[in-house]
């Protein structure tokens, strides 16, 4: 390829990475706020945000692009750019997502840390952000590490809207030299590359954090299974 149209490739991955971090923190807020109302003790509003999760992963994140980006506007009178819209459709969808994590994470502590909180008269808010938070938050990396991977391999969706990316960048240089298997190898690689680095970045936090609650990330083992002689197992 020549230059320029490697630095086409370049700006498209600059694009991607601008919406993976923006969707990103989004969908982050969306998951905590969500998660946390999942456990909340007034049922409606329990009921409200297990709503928001239903509709939101039960719906396509291409069509809420496309509700965004072509329908929204119509019905309100404005308009967004790719970038604000391609972050709000995957923000919010990818933020259902994660506030199951968060929810479940929050349901894995100890009930007695619970009722510790409750014997020392703190407040809701307190035993979460000083009791249950802390505990949970080093328990969510590693399904929100895979979550944004997913998200990554997600905002290749925004094409549709003509936006820049690295997927839009890479069909253009595909258009312009005629040659698919070679261009789409090298954007295949990028992706691969972007998405090592993220599970890199997310794994060190993961130690981190878990290094502040004293506790350290379980390493995958190889459990071997002793059969016990003379139990006619060959």
């Amino acid at each position: 390829m020549t230059s320029g149209l490697w630095e086409l490739v370049l700006k498209g991955v600059w694009v991607t990475i601008q919406l993976l971090v923006l969707s990103a923190l989004l969908a982050t807020a969306v998951s905590f706020v969500v998660g946390i109302a999942r456990t909340h003790r007034l049922w409606v509003v329990r009921f409200l945000a297990g709503l928001y999760t239903e509709v939101f992963r039960g719906t396509s994140a291409l069509v809420m692009i496309f509700w965004v980006f072509f329908v929204l506007p119509p019905a309100f009178g404005w308009q967004l750019v790719p970038l604000w819209a391609g972050t709000l459709a995957l923000g919010l969808t990818y933020g259902a997502y994660g506030s199951e994590i968060v929810r479940g994470a929050l349901a894995a502590v100890d009930p007695a840390q619970r009722e510790g909180g409750i014997a020392l008269s703190f407040t809701p808010w307190q035993r979460m952000k000083l009791i249950l938070l802390p505990q949970a938050v080093p328990e969510m990396i590693p399904p929100f590490s895979n979550l944004l991977v997913e998200l990554l391999k997600g905002t290749a969706l925004v094409s549709i809207m003509g936006m820049g990316d690295l997927a839009f960048s890479g069909n253009l240089v595909r258009l312009a030299l005629q040659e698919s298997a070679e261009i789409y190898t090298y954007i295949l690689l990028i992706y691969f590359v972007l998405a090592f680095l993220l599970t890199r970045i997310m794994r060190g936090l993961e130690k981190k954090l878990k290094a502040g609650v004293g506790k350290a990330p379980q390493k995958q083992t190889t459990a071997s299974v002793r059969v016990p002689e003379g139990s006619g197992v060959s």
